[in-house]
């Protein structure tokens, strides 16, 4: 579901709805319906939603909500302080997300994020394309792209010595890069047989964590299968159960 069919939901968004008009959008008035008493304009209601649904966001998956963001980011920082989050933008890799902050006491304050879990092959990939981007970054590169099969051949590379189901494997692979896909970690369509690494892995898998997970990875070859928190990096989850959605 896109950010626009989410904020729709409640009614058929058309011609005179305002939703979508561009009139309406660059209009001084702040009021979108009846009893409205916001106080940020179209535009920054709608990056604001961004920034609370995705992961993160980026210039090139959200061209118009990051000129919105970087034109004020202190608007959007404040919104967010309010529902104990913290905005994080990287303005040279053009990456902004979210991340539930702490109490300087200790403790945890109420949060509108949950934890979720990366599967092992899933963390491999993300671990093989944080490498990738470093290592073509360092050559000169401004993107780093990867081939379907090389993604499956390189989980395939670190399948354990004590496994057994490959078909199993293989299809865990393959479901890892959907699910890079819908992270927007993997930029494409599903079914490509080549992808754009997004510059957001760099973000979401610094240096430190990405030491902390190859560690991680060497380990699990001589154990079992556990999941992997992605920390704060989740999605948010506003009323949902199915994460990504509003």
């Amino acid at each position: 579901m896109s950010i626009d069919d989410a904020l729709s939901s409640g009614g058929t968004a058309g011609p005179g709805s305002g939703w979508e008009d561009e009139d309406r959008e660059l209009s001084s008035s702040l009021a979108l319906f009846e009893g409205d008493e916001g106080t940020l304009e179209l535009a920054q209601r709608r990056t604001l939603v961004a920034l609370l649904k995705q992961r993160f966001i980026t210039a090139h998956s959200h061209p118009k909500e990051w000129r919105v963001l970087t034109a004020n980011p202190r608007l959007f920082r404040s919104r967010l302080n309010d529902q104990f989050l913290d905005l994080h933008l990287d303005a040279q890799r053009e990456v902004a997300y979210k991340r539930q902050v702490v109490p300087e006491g200790g403790g945890r304050f109420p949060t509108l994020l949950h934890d979720t879990a990366w599967s092992r092959e899933e963390t491999i990939l993300m671990v093989y394309l944080r490498t990738r981007s470093r290592s073509e970054e360092a050559a000169g590169a401004s993107r780093t792209f990867v081939d379907r099969q090389d993604l499956l051949e390189y989980v395939a590379s670190l399948r354990p010595a004590h496994a057994t189901d490959q078909a199993g494997d293989a299809r865990r692979a393959v479901k890892a890069i959907e699910g890079l896909n819908r992270a927007g970690l993997l930029v494409g369509l599903s079914s490509a047989a080549r992808f754009e690494v997004s510059p957001a892995i760099d973000v979401v898998l610094p240096l430190e964590r990405l030491q902390e997970l190859l560690r991680w990875l060497r380990a699990q070859n001589e154990a079992g299968d556990p999941q992997v928190s992605s920390d704060d990096d989740g999605d948010s989850h506003l009323g949902s159960d199915d994460g990504d959605d509003l």
